[in-house]
C-alpha cells in the first residue's frame, strides 16, 4: 500500500524529529561524561562499567519495545517513549556515586532502546505506505542530532553551565519536541500477516466429492484476528535471525570504529592527538554523508546491492587502515570503511520491519537488540587482542565479519508472493504493496530517486 508524499509528509518529518532527538539527548550525555563522571567522583574502570549497564538497559527497553509496538501502534509508543527518555537525560547530571549514576544510566539506556526500536518500527511504517527507500535518511539525522549535542554541549560547557541544570534544560527541550511531534505520526497499521489468498477454484460436482487433501485444507483454521496477538510467540523466522547476526557483525565493525580510530592513529601510526582525531570525524562524517545518499541508491540497486557492495567498500576500507604505514590514507580508509558502513544497517532493519507487517516491532527488536550488543562487543572483542597482537593485527577480526557480511547480503532479496508483481526495482510486496498479478498499479508513476 502507497499514499500519497504530500499526504505523509507530516508523519515523515516526525520521524526525523524523533531520529535528531534521540541523536540529540544521547549526544547531551556523552559531551558531559568527564563532567558527570567527576562529579560522581569513580575512577575510568567504574565507568566503563557503568556504560555496560546502559547497554545492557538499552537492550531490555528494545525487548519491551518491540511486541509492545506491534500491540498498541508506534504512535502510542514512540511519544510516550521520546518523553520518557528526554526526562531521563537529567538524572545522570543529578548522580553523586556510582550507585545512583548506576541507576540513572539503566533508566535513561531503557527508555533510549525504547524510543530506538519504536522509532524504527514507525520509520519502516513510513518507509512503507511511500513506497521507496527512505529508512537511511532517518538515520542520518541522529546523527547529526549527535553533532548539534556536540555543539551545545560545548559551548555550555564553556559558559561553565552545571551538568545537572544543562541536562535538565536540554530534557526538558526533548520533553517539548516529542510532544509536538507525537500527533502527526502514523496510527497503527491494521494487517492480516498474510497476502490475499488466491482465488478459489470452482467448486467440484456433487457426485464428484474433493479429495480428502483438499478437505483437510479446507478445515484448516485461518490467521483470524484471535491469532494475531500470538505471533509474537511463534518461532523466530530463520531470515530474521540472519539478519540479526549481521547486524551484530556490522554494528561490532561500526563500534570498532567509534573506540580504537583514534587510537589506531596514535599508537600505531605515531599520529599527535590532535591528528588522530581526525580519523573518527573521518569515519563519523563519511558515514553520515553515505545515509544521506543511500535511500536514492537503494530505490535505484536495491538492498543487497547497498550491503553487498557497502560491506566490501567497508572491508576494503579498514584493510587499508591495517596495512598502511601512512597517516594520510589511513584516514582515508576510515573514511572509506564509514562510508562503505553507512547504508548496511538501515537496510538490516528495513528489511526485518517489512519482512512481517504484524510484528515489524517485534522483528525489529531482534535485529536492533544483537546489534546493539555487537556494538557494545567491539572494545571487548578488539581490546584483549591486543595484548597478543598490534591493534592493526586485531582489526583482521572486523575485516573478516564485514566480508562475511557482503558475502551473506543475499538474505536481503525480497520475498516475493507468486500473486503479486514485484514493486519498483525489484522490491517486496512488504515495501511497496506489490501490485496483483494482471493489474495496474494505481496513482501516477513517481521518479523513485525523489525526496517527495
Amino acid at each position: 500500500m502507497t499514499s500519497s508524499p504530500r499526504s505523509l509528509r507530516p508523519a515523515r518529518l516526525a520521524t526525523f524529529a524523533f531520529f535528531g532527538l534521540n541523536g540529540f539527548v544521547l549526544g547531551m550525555w556523552v559531551v558531559h561524561i568527564p563532567v558527570i563522571e567527576q562529579r560522581a567522583g569513580i575512577s575510568h574502570a567504574v565507568l566503563g562499567w557503568l556504560l555496560l549497564v546502559l547497554g545492557g538497559g538499552a537492550f531490555a527497553g528494545m525487548r519491551l519495545a518491540g511486541p509492545l509496538t506491534d500491540r498498541l501502534g508506534p504512535r502510542a509508543v514512540v511519544p510516550a517513549s521520546g518523553v520518557l527518555l528526554s526526562a531521563s537525560l537529567a538524572l545522570p547530571g543529578l548522580a553523586t556515586g556510582a550507585w545512583t549514576l548506576g541507576a540513572a544510566l539503566v533508566v535513561l539506556g531503557f527508555f533510549n532502546g525504547c524510543l530506538d526500536v519504536s522509532m524504527n518500527t514507525h520509520a519502516v511504517q513510513v518507509e512503507h505506505r511511500y513506497g521507496r527507500p527512505i529508512l537511511s535518511a532517518f538515520h542520518a539525522v541522529f546523527s547529526l542530532g549527535g553533532v548539534a549535542a556536540a555543539l551545545v554541549g560545548a559551548r555550555t560547557l564553556s559558559w561553565g553551565w552545571g551538568a545537572p541544570g544543562t541536562l535538565a534544560g536540554m530534557g526538558a527541550f526533548g520533553v517539548l519536541v516529542a510532544l509536538a511531534s507525537a500527533s502527526v505520526l502514523l496510527p497503527r497499521e491494521a494487517t492480516s500477516g498474510a497476502p490475499e489468498p488466491a482465488p478459489a477454484p470452482a467448486p467440484a460436482p456433487a457426485a464428484q466429492p474433493a479429495p480428502e487433501r483438499a478437505s483437510a485444507a479446507e478445515r484448516a483454521p485461518g490467521p483470524g484476528p484471535e491469532q494475531a496477538g500470538t505471533r509474537g510467540r511463534r518461532p523466530v523466522p530463520a531470515r530474521i535471525r540472519v539478519l540479526a547476526a549481521l547486524a551484530f557483525m556490522l554494528m561490532l565493525c561500526e563500534g570498532v570504529a567509534n573506540d580504537w580510530s583514534s587510537l589506531d592513529l596514535r599508537d600505531v601510526l605515531d599520529a599527535p592527538a590532535a591528528t588522530a582525531a581526525f580519523a573518527y570525524g573521518a569515519f563519523s562524517t563519511a558515514m553520515t554523508v553515505g545515509r544521506l545518499v543511500t535511500d536514492r541508491v537503494a530505490a535505484r540497486f536495491g538492498p543487497v546491492a547497498i550491503v553487498r557492495y557497502g560491506a566490501g567498500l567497508a572491508t576494503l576500507g579498514l584493510a587499508v587502515v591495517a596495512l598502511t604505514p601512512w597517516i594520510p590514507l589511513a584516514l582515508a580508509g576510515w573514511a572509506v570503511f564509514g562510508l562503505g558502513l553507512s547504508g548496511c544497517v538501515p537496510q538490516l532493519f528495513s528489511a526485518a520491519g517489512h519482512a512481517d507487517r504484524e510484528a515489524a516491532g517485534a522483528n525489529v527488536s531482534r535485529v536492533a537488540g544483537l546489534g546493539y550488543l555487537g556494538m557494545l562487543a567491539g572494545p571487548t572483542v578488539i581490546g584483549p587482542l591486543t595484548r597478543l597482537v598490534p591493534l592493526n593485527a586485531a582489526l583482521a577480526v572486523p575485516v573478516l565479519l564485514c566480508a562475511t557480511a557482503a558475502l551473506c547480503a543475499g538474505v536481503l532479496r525480497p520475498r516475493v508472493d507468486p500473486g503479486l508483481t514485484p514493486g519498483p526495482h525489484g522490491t517486496a510486496p512488504g515495501l511497496d504493496g506489490g501490485t496483483p498479478a494482471g493489474t495496474a498499479p494505481a496513482g501516477p508513476a513517481r521518479d523513485p530517486g525523489r525526496l517527495g
